[in-house]
């Protein structure tokens, strides 16, 4: 897994608010449906991408069939398929840049291309590979720590960050 600062990465998601999921799935089983509804849950704003479900919904948000139908703009564009595709879709950004103002290119976990990475950073996009939002995302609020996944204990308290009812709190 390559290695990103921290700071990077809660850098990215506190600037991100409009997200590509280019790959994203109509089926609530896979990766890609839960991962688009936690981030909707968490106030992103998603246009999924996928040319077989394009003019239908995922979640209430309209399809698109690639990324030159989405109206932008866009902050992340994050790739929900496999190595062997992220090449063509960094192009495709890189070809639509100019119109959807991207700034990141994201690959999902076990996503790694060099190609797509080396296409992205001179097209001047910060890459982020074999990492997922959401799971990010939840480490960062503390919420994948309910599981003990941080503290390396498993138990069912919740952090300090939240108060009685899972409500934030700041005390």
């Amino acid at each position: 897994m390559p290695n990103y600062p921290d700071s990077l990465i809660k850098s990215i998601l506190r600037s991100t608010k409009t997200i590509a999921m280019v790959g994203a799935s109509g089926n609530e089983m896979r990766p890609s449906y839960f991962a688009m509804k936690y981030l909707l849950d968490k106030g992103f704003l998603i246009d999924p991408i996928n040319p077989s479900l394009a003019g239908k919904e995922i979640l209430g948000r309209k399809v698109y069939a690639s990324l030159a139908e989405v109206p932008g703009p866009i902050d992340m564009v994050d790739i929900f398929r496999g190595a062997d595709a992220a090449p063509g879709i960094v192009r495709e950004a890189i070809a639509e840049n100019s119109r959807l103002a991207i700034k990141v290119i994201w690959m999902q976990l076990g996503v790694i291309s060099e190609e797509a990475a080396q296409l992205a950073e001179a097209a001047g996009f910060t890459v982020i590979m074999d990492r997922c939002p959401k799971i990010e995302h939840g480490r960062f609020s503390g919420e994948i720590g309910w599981m003990g996944v941080n503290r390396r204990v498993i138990d069912n308290r919740k952090p300090a960050l939240f108060g009685k009812g899972g409500s934030l709190s700041r005390g």
